[in-house]
């Protein structure tokens, strides 16, 4: 199996509406995407929405806002995401040491480099490729443990996070374009993440698979 097949696979299944949203990621393109990153950590999603709309309707509007918050006010308003008061303290760093730094946003999205945000407390590999792409709009493809359990399930075991990436990465534009038409390379990796974690959302049962998955799998796995 190759990696196109696995992406084509999964894009004819998810009932995800990409022309409502073409990256997948909420907010894309925005500093948002950098405060989702933290706070999706050990998190579900819809946790990660409620403090994003704490955040909003408090009046956060720009990564200056959060680098000024008092942390006692920051963990409050993200505290439904858990663990809010390391969160808190990490968020808050990440944006007043970006600032620093860059200035202001669009700046950060234009300079920042891997070895800069791989060096902040609190972002690994994920977090990093995840502000990476849907932020900065880079062309990196996010593995993140539903990518690992679908390749596991297919009895796909790689050495590392970069093994893993570069095979995704592999994917044959080609027969992409001939699918689903012409695409970028961002909107590409933004779509491949997005179509594996809402299939995931939808057929991984606790730590199995349904049936539906389990069938997919198979087919796939009988690809030469």
């Amino acid at each position: 199996m190759r990696s196109v097949e696995l992406f084509l696979a999964l894009d004819k299944v998810c009932e995800f509406d990409f022309n409502l949203n073409r990256h997948w990621w909420p907010d894309y393109g925005t500093f948002w995407v950098i405060v989702g990153a933290i706070l999706t950590q050990n998190s579900k999603w819809s946790s990660v929405e409620k403090s994003l709309n704490n955040l909003k309707n408090y009046g956060v509007r720009t990564l200056n806002d959060i680098a000024n918050l008092e942390i006692e006010i920051l963990s409050e308003l993200i505290k439904p995401s858990g663990f809010y008061n390391t969160k808190a303290k990490r968020l808050n760093l990440l944006c007043n040491n970006i600032v620093t730094k860059f200035d202001n946003f669009d700046s950060f999205a234009s300079r920042v480099s891997f070895d800069w945000l791989i060096a902040q407390k609190g972002l690994g590999l994920e977090s990093v490729y995840s502000i990476l792409c849907f932020a900065c709009g880079r062309d990196e493809m996010v593995v993140d443990s539903y990518t690992n359990r679908i390749l596991r399930a297919l009895g796909y075991e790689f050495e590392s996070y970069e093994e893993t990436k570069e095979w995704l990465e592999s994917i044959d534009r080609d027969e992409v374009y001939k699918a689903i038409g012409d695409i970028s390379d961002n909107e590409l990796f933004c779509r491949y993440h997005g179509v594996i974690v809402e299939f995931c959302k939808r057929h991984l049962k606790g730590v199995k698979f349904d049936d539906f998955a389990l069938n997919l799998f198979n087919k796939l796995s009988d690809i030469l």
